[in-house]
């Protein structure tokens, strides 16, 4: 009797065992699931992003997802991303926190490397520090990186062009490309679509200009600091400097000498800023400078390869400030259109 006791308690016991066994591997796999399978991720439909430097630790990476508060279960998450061995396999770059990922999908996608590209765009700018400032602070690559290779007399000869007209090869747009991309990199992008950029009929129009892309580029810089405001009079502008070239006069740009000076705050030029010698003042040194004055957007580098054909030599801005201008053949047609906007300006007090 006792045999038969003992023999059914060690059944019931072994019952029990087997029964919280099962209900501990039912939970341990509800849990595994969830852990793995249910979504994690609630950026409550918006774009999120992160930046993974190079270098990042787990903890790092971490931090960085934490601070966007779209990840609603974070121990799971960092209990997964350990399991699939991620804090030994972080690559560099910038990810989206995909809305309604699972733990796993978000963790493969970092752990693979799959990126999404950062849009690059720039315009509106003037001299090569605004510009490496402005393309470093959308990519990785540092500005120090970037304005040393732009000073690189080799580097850039390689190119195709000089420390001087390197900022041609920058054709302002909207480029998509990786975050991590380097300084080294983001130039050869740059010249690829420079290159692309001078099809066959423009390269074709540059030469019956007479001029080489980099001085078609030079010149739209000019065109575009004169017409920033109505885009629709570039080609007329576009026309009057080449007819001035063509002729051999002074270009007698104001734009050069305000980038010649340096101060980007001057409203009117005089005749003190007339005497600054450089080469980039187009009152002093006739032809084109040795660069552009800025980078100009596409509008106005085809505005220079078609311009308007006729014989205006002169022009001068409008004295209702619409940011239009007054043309003229004649100087002395332009000396009445210039006294009136000078009046225009003593009126309103515009002294620089």
């Amino acid at each position: 009797m006792d045999v038969q006791k003992k023999a059914r308690k060690k059944s019931n016991t072994l019952r029990n065992l087997l029964v919280v066994g099962g209900l501990l591997f039912i939970s341990f796999s509800y849990y595994a699931y969830q852990i793995v399978y249910t979504p994690n991720v609630d950026t409550h439909g918006k774009h999120v992003y992160i930046r993974i430097p190079r270098g990042a630790t787990f903890e790092q990476v971490m931090d960085s997802i934490e601070n966007e508060k779209v990840i609603i279960d974070e121990l799971s998450f960092r209990f997964l991303a350990k399991l699939m061995d991620y804090p030994k396999l972080i690559k560099p770059g910038h990810y989206e926190l995909i809305n309604r990922a699972t733990n796993y999908y978000q963790i493969s996608q970092l752990r693979a490397g799959i990126q999404s590209p950062v849009r690059l765009t720039f315009n509106n700018i003037r001299i090569k520090r605004d510009l490496t400032a402005k393309l470093s602070s959308d990519i990785s690559a540092t500005q120090t990186a970037l304005d040393s290779l732009l000073r690189d007399e080799k580097y850039v000869k390689n190119l195709g062009f000089d420390t001087t007209t390197i900022m041609t090869m920058f054709i302002p747009n909207t480029y998509e490309l990786y975050w991590n991309t380097s300084a080294e990199e983001l130039l050869k992008r740059m010249k690829k679509e420079y290159d692309a950029f001078w099809t066959p009929v423009r390269v074709a129009k540059a030469k019956s200009l007479g001029l080489s892309k980099s001085e078609v580029s030079t010149l739209a810089s000019i065109v575009e600091a004169e017409q920033s405001v109505h885009p629709d009079e570039r080609r007329r502008i576009a026309g009057v400097y080449l007819n001035r070239l063509k002729i051999g006069l002074p270009l007698q740009a104001d734009p050069t000498v305000v980038f010649a000076v340096g101060d980007f705050s001057i409203r009117r030029v005089l005749n003190e800023h007339l005497r600054f010698d450089s080469p980039y003042n187009t009152y002093k040194y006739k032809g084109l400078p040795p660069g552009p004055i800025n980078l100009p957007s596409i509008s106005s580098i085809d505005a220079v390869l078609n311009p308007e054909q006729h014989n205006y030599i002169y022009f001068c801005a409008k004295e209702d400030f619409s940011g239009y201008h007054n043309f003229a053949v004649t100087e002395a047609e332009h000396i009445r259109n210039a006294r009136r906007y000078q009046q225009a300006l003593n009126d309103r007090n515009i002294l620089k």
